[in-house]
Order: C-alpha cells, then structure tokens, then sequence
C-alpha cells in the first residue's frame, strides 16, 4: 500500500494506492461517513466494482443509493449535470454527505462539480476505476462539464476528501483504455522528471501488457508528481499547474473536432497533443530535433498517436486554431501553449502567435 498525501491545508487529503483496496473501501469511507448513506454515482460499465464497493460499504455498516449515468464524454454536459443534481436532491444528501464517484474521469469530473456546487458544497470520494482517471483526474480538484464551445469550460475547483486507487481494476480495461491513460503517465517524465520518461521507454511495453509492478510504480510515481504540482499551485496561479497541460491545447482542438467521441479518447488526444508540442518546439528551434523524434518514437511504440496524421484528425489548420481560440487558459486574447526546451524541461510560453501555430500545423499533417 502506498499514501500519498496532497497538502493543501484545510482541503488536505490521502490518495491510497492499494491492491484489492475496492474490496475495503468501507474501512476507509465509514469515518466520513458518518452512519449516514452514501450515494454511488458510476456507469454500467463499471456495475461490477459497484457490486464490490456496495458490499464492502454495506459490512461497514453504510446504507447505499446509486445513480447511473451513461457511459462517455456525452456524459459532461448541462443535461447530465442537472440531473444528477435533482437526483442527489431526491434521495436526500445533505451538505455534510459524501457522494462517492466510481469510475473514469468522466464521472469524476461531474460527480465533482455536481457536489461543488448542491448546496454550496458537498464532500465526495474518488474511486477511479481508469488508468487516466488514477493517474490525472482523480487528484487535484478540477471538475466540471463540457460546453460548446470547447472541452471543461464549466467547473470548479473542487478537492475530494479521499481517493482509493485499486490498481487490480485495471485488468477489466480495455487495452485501448489502457494506452490511453498511459499517455498521462508519460507526460509526467515529459513536464520535468527525465529519469521518468527513461523508466517509461524501458518499462512501459510490461506496464502495457498488465505487469503489477511496473502498473503500481507507474500509479504511485505519478500521483505523487500531481500532488506536488497542485499543493504548489491549487488554483493554477502561480503557472506551475499550467504544466500539467502540456499536450493539452493541441490535443482539446483534436477531441473538439472529433466530436469528444471514441473517435479520439482524451489520452489519445494528450499523446497527439504532446507529439505537437514538441514537434513544434523542434520546428521553432526551443528544442532539439532528437529530442521531439524520441518523443513520437514512444508514442508509436506504445500504440498511441505521435501528431496531426496519427490522430485521424482531418480538420483544417485554421479550423483547428479557432478551437484553440476557446481554450479556457486563454488571457488577454492570447493563448498560452505548454512547450518544451527538451525532454523534462516543459515551459508556459505566452508568446507564441496563433497564426505560427496554424502554419506549422499545415506542414505536419
């Protein structure tokens, strides 16, 4: 079992981080409780850990109701929020309640806004049953809705009071989830851990393949690198959370295009994303040719995009800038891009020009 604490004062928390820990899930979510019912938010896809966590919540002694939402990023939106609300209203939570979210970032991101905004704030646990939601979401806080306009341009701030990770849920994933997720693992050795982009390219093809060792290390090595990031930065401030962007501008224009579908899955659209970044870098002399080159290499060994091309993206260069015109980072009319002086040494510039961006994109397709 590894804890990781995220330190942010009053809103501190643990993420635990422990094989089989869905199965003991009541253990640690009876003291929030409180002897009062939990609400479980999920999907069908995930009805088989919800029949754990019900068990494991019903012998410590905690009543359960369930909400179902739909599966995928459809799921993000007014409607869905709305009803989930009127739901956890319905069954009666009040504000001193925890509302357990089980399943991927999906899920998390709405449960999340959902309970940061009934009744001024609810508390709820994050169960996330997805390699991405384990590694990314899950931590930190960000929830929050699609709109259409763009990708998360409706949320809040909005810390969990725990997170269990059972890395064991990842054997029912489908391998295309898997790689997808993997992709916020290795952007982690991409913003400023070298040595960790190194451990993914010697270890990440085990990881893949369902290695426990290697899935664990990957889980705890990258939470912790979050954790840091957000304690340092909670409200994205200070710009060091913006680093956990990178990939992020390229690739929310990506999923915008591809309709926020399974045509592109959101680790897909990081991959590509961070493809271009660096690809970018390179072709605007901040980085090293070699450096953007090794970067696509793990991407293609790993079965995820490297760019443009690999993305199945076709949309114009300008079309895809005018999406990126929406991203919620943007200030002053300018839009900040996460970009990289080589591998480990991820930087926000405020400088660059969309109309070079819409050029370079018209060469890497």
């Amino acid at each position: 079992m590894t804890i990781v604490p995220v330190k942010l004062g009053d809103r501190s928390y643990d993420v635990v981080i422990e094989a089989g820990v869905l199965a003991r899930a009541g253990e640690r979510i009876a003291p929030l409780a409180g002897g009062r019912p939990v609400v479980i938010v999920a999907d069908a896809n995930v009805a088989m850990h919800r029949a754990v966590l019900e068990t494991s919540l019903h012998a410590a002694g905690i009543a359960t109701q369930a909400i179902e939402v739909a599966p995928g990023e459809g799921s993000k939106s007014w409607a869905t929020l709305a009803r989930v609300v009127d739901d956890l209203l319905a069954l009666g939570v009040e504000r001193g309640d925890h509302v357990v979210a089980l399943g991927g970032g999906v899920i998390g991101d709405l449960v999340g806004f959902a309970t940061a905004i009934m009744k001024r704030g609810c508390g709820f646990v994050q169960v996330p049953t997805t390699l991405l939601a384990q590694v990314d979401s899950s931590v930190g806080g960000k929830t929050g809705i699609n709109a259409a306009a763009g990708k998360n341009l409706v949320g809040a701030f909005h810390q969990p009071k725990l997170v269990l990770i059972d890395p064991d849920v990842l054997d029912t994933l489908p391998a295309r989830q898997v790689r997808a997720g993997y992709a916020e693992v290795v952007k982690y050795g991409l913003i400023d851990d070298a040595d960790f982009f190194g451990w993914c390219e010697a270890n990440g093809a085990a990881l893949l393949a369902g290695d426990p060792a290697a899935r664990s290390h990957a889980i705890a090595h990258s939470v912790a690198a979050k954790a840091r990031i957000v304690a340092a930065d909670e409200y994205e401030t200070n710009g060091m959370r913006a680093l956990l962007n990178l990939g992020h501008t390229f690739g929310h224009a990506l999923e915008a295009e591809a309709g926020y579908s399974d045509r592109l899955l959101h680790g897909e659209a990081v991959a590509a994303g961070c493809g271009l970044a660096f690809a970018f870098s390179a072709a605007t002399g901040r980085c090293d040719a070699g450096d953007a080159e090794r970067v696509a290499a793990h991407w293609r060994v790993s079965g995820l995009p490297d760019g443009l091309a690999a993305s199945g993206v076709t949309a114009s260069p300008a079309r895809l800038v005018e999406h990126m015109r929406h991203d919620k980072k943007g200030s002053g009319g300018r839009i900040p891009f996460l970009l990289a002086r080589g591998i480990g040494a991820t930087y926000l510039d405020r400088t660059v020009e969309l109309d070079e961006v819409e050029a370079f994109l018209a060469g890497a397709g």
